[in-house]
């Protein structure tokens, strides 16, 4: 019987969402007939006592920082313990937002125009005109993303307090729908699940509309032109394997089709450990392509299994 080390919580801005994806994705590996240990990632020193009991594989439903970004998946080299999703290399670089476009453009993915630059250049209109996009360079779930439209939203923005580093990625705003793209599998395996159109009901997709209940409309498959849906798929699996992705990721793409269709697609980011909570995108794109999410959280483990540990320094 296949003993398994989930974890869940951890310490990012992402903590609470962790929680419900790991509970539910211990809940499918139990229908499965596996033995899942659930574990609350608040301290080194804890995890390493969980490790200790030898696993035979972990899945890794944390997200955020210390998650999603090489510093997990490092220990978990370290440890010699097969774990599922991304590994170091990949999830560091998706994680940090500046390098993933380069990796992007560098495969002739579309990308927004866009840079790192100053906090206060951006607010003092030194970056970018507007309409753009300010985002932290290393968080996920559009935690820290804003708008702005106009100098209104950039006045507003200047009187907002700002938790993050002061280096700030800024892109340019790109009208239109907002699409994800879920890819499963690794290298030539991987392939691209399905397209899901996400209409939220305040006019952006942010961290409160991706985890309330009735905040945004999610329709899928999307309701786009066939050769724009092709070309997202084709997109996102490029991107996977681009940044060496493992397991399942989630690609966010803007479609502007505001000049008609078929529009133009433009790579946002890649999500290396996406929700999988009753609202999150990637179960939902699985389950219209016919894998239900006790088998899609299976396969993670299996998949985990099949590579084996990335490193043995464990004694």
């Amino acid at each position: 019987m296949t003993r398994v080390l989930l974890l869940k919580g951890g310490l990012s801005s992402e903590r609470e969402v962790s929680l419900v994806s790991g509970a539910e994705c211990a809940k499918a590996l139990r229908t499965k007939g596996y033995v899942v240990d659930e574990h609350d990632f608040t301290s080194l020193e804890g995890l390493m006592a969980a490790l200790a009991t030898k696993p035979d594989a972990v899945f890794n439903a944390l997200h955020g920082r210390y998650a999603e970004d090489g510093t997990i998946q490092g220990v978990l080299d370290l440890a010699g313990v097969p774990y599922t999703h991304s590994g170091l290399l990949a999830s560091a670089v998706a994680m940090d937002k500046p390098m993933a476009r380069k990796i992007f453009a560098g495969h002739g993915l579309p990308v927004a125009e866009g840079g790192v630059f100053n906090r206060e250049d951006v607010l003092g209109g030194r970056a970018m005109p507007v309409p753009f996009v300010m985002k932290p360079t290393n968080e996920g779930s559009s935690v820290g993303v804003k708008i702005v439209l106009d100098a209104g939203d950039l006045a507003a923005l200047a009187r907002e307090p700002w938790p993050f580093d002061e280096e700030v990625l800024v892109e340019a705003y790109v009208p239109g729908r907002e699409l994800t793209v879920a890819v499963l599998g690794t290298n030539g395996s991987a392939q691209a699940l399905g397209v899901l159109e996400i209409r939220p009901n305040n006019g952006f997709y942010d961290y409160t509309a991706k985890y309330t209940d009735g905040k945004a409309i999610h329709l899928c498959p999307a309701p786009i032109a066939p050769k724009a849906y092709a070309q997202a798929m084709q997109i996102a699996l490029d991107a996977h394997r681009a940044l060496g992705c493992r397991g399942v990721s989630r690609a966010d793409i803007r479609y502007d089709d505001t000049r008609g269709e078929p529009g133009a697609l433009c790579l946002l980011e890649v999500n290396t450990q996406p929700g999988m909570t009753p609202l999150s995108l990637v179960p939902e794109i699985a389950a219209a392509s016919g894998i239900a999410f006790a088998d899609l959280c299976a396969r993670l483990i299996e998949e985990a299994r099949h590579d084996g540990p990335r490193a043995r320094l464990a004694p």
